[in-house]
């Protein structure tokens, strides 16, 4: 983690190696309120044991996620469309998010865009690969889906990564503006990132050499300079209504820094400004307590509840929650 020193890195790396390994999958208490008749589907808040048991299920939802005969409650009148980041997909990416916003009484969809085409297994599993402009247009189709199923006139997005700036080109340009009311996003990349190939990092993460990930056309438009952050970001991001809220972490290791998902006219929290003790990067956020404590109070703020402060690891996620 950048803000971390060497020897610090290495204790804390140990630590949560220990706590890994010792206590697979820990899970924090039910966060939120569910509402008569929703489901109590298991939350998973460790990002990495929970991405990689989903990564084992091909082409899968997300526990409570893509229920087409979903209707949304007067509570929650809108649903909420999960965008997952690079190299996620609908099934990793959101292991706590799916059901814990089903468990809260939410229609929750989610969708994988941006494969690679002709991607062979698994590698067809990676997700946010292809060029951002075409990921949107995947992205308008799918609201649209969602909107004729539930008879809802808009939805909330719920971005994480890369999840959080491919849906601006569609509010943008491709008339999501009317349809999005709430736009929530987790380790945010408003301004680009410094790191804009994954690569390595992937290759580690899946067991592959470099050479079998498929090339990464929306990486490059991650970069702070590129054509694409420059025409999104031309004339303001603030479009219509839309509520945005901005999730960061401080140790975020691939959006750096992690000051790029702050923007003005939109509402910017640093996870570690509610807890310390939150040390959540830029994976363990989509599955951090913390954090979706916050979303929840976002997505419905009538029904707010206090947000809990307990010792979250990257990756491994809470302890003692």
């Amino acid at each position: 983690m950048s803000h971390f020193t060497p020897r610090a890195r290495r204790a804390l790396a140990a630590v949560v190696l220990a706590v890994s390994v010792a206590t697979p999958g820990i899970a924090a208490a039910p966060l939120g309120q569910a509402e008569e008749g929703a489901g109590e589907l298991p939350v998973n808040y460790n990002f990495l044991v929970g991405a990689i048991a989903a990564g084992a299920q091909l082409d899968a939802d997300p526990p409570g996620g893509n229920d087409w005969s979903c209707k949304p409650t007067r509570r929650h009148p809108r649903p909420v469309v999960l965008v997952h980041g690079t190299a996620g997909n609908k099934n990793t990416n959101w292991q706590a998010y799916s059901p814990l916003l089903a468990n809260n009484g939410y229609c929750v969809f989610a969708l994988t865009y941006g494969v690679a085409p002709g991607s062979p297994v698994p590698v067809n599993q990676l997700g946010g690969m292809g060029r951002m402009q075409d990921s949107a247009r995947q992205l308008k189709a799918f609201v649209g889906r969602v909107l004729r199923a539930t008879g809802a006139r808009k939805v909330d997005l719920v971005g994480h990564s890369q999840g959080t700036l491919m849906p601006e080109y569609y509010v943008k340009f491709l008339g999501g503006a009317k349809h999005v009311k709430r736009y929530v996003s987790l380790a945010p990349v408003w301004h680009g990132t410094l790191i804009a190939n994954p690569a390595p990092l992937l290759a580690k993460a899946f067991g592959l050499r470099e050479d079998q990930i498929p090339v990464c056309r929306a990486c490059g438009q991650l970069a702070p300079t590129s054509r694409f952050i420059k025409r999104l970001r031309a004339g303001g991001l603030v479009v219509g209504n839309i509520e945005y809220t901005n999730i960061m972490t401080r140790y975020d290791e691939l959006v750096l820094p992690y000051t790029s998902g702050r923007e003005p006219g939109m509402r910017n929290i640093v996870i570690q400004d509610r807890c310390a003790t939150d040390f959540s990067e830029h994976f363990e956020i989509a599955a951090d307590p913390v954090a979706a404590q916050v979303v929840l109070n976002t997505l419905d703020p009538a029904h707010k509840l206090p947000v809990p402060c307990l010792l979250v690891l990257p990756w491994v996620g809470p302890v003692g929650g």
